[in-house]
């Protein structure tokens, strides 16, 4: 295999991996925002029951899907293998 194509899918791989580490922060960030401010979304979701076990699901996706990210970061730049089985 060349080397100008294993250099071409290593920053592909780290792209891929910076948008999945920007979208697992961004639905952290809304998991944090409608735990704690719930009555702005009130209007969207009917009970308040769903609304916590919605929030509280987006925080520990966002968080896994962030924290998967960063890793596949760090495996991309090292070529880790392990890191990017993670």
């Amino acid at each position: 295999v060349p080397m100008g194509v294993l250099s071409c899918m290593k920053y592909l791989m780290f792209i891929f991996n910076v948008l999945v580490f920007a979208g697992g922060t961004c639905l952290a960030g809304v998991g944090i925002w409608v735990a704690v401010d719930p009555a702005g979304f009130q209007d969207i979701v009917a009970t308040k029951a769903v609304l916590r076990a919605g929030a509280y699901l987006l925080l520990a996706v966002g968080i896994a899907l962030a924290l998967l990210g960063f890793l596949g970061c760090c495996g991309a730049l090292r070529r880790s293998r392990p890191l990017l089985l993670v």
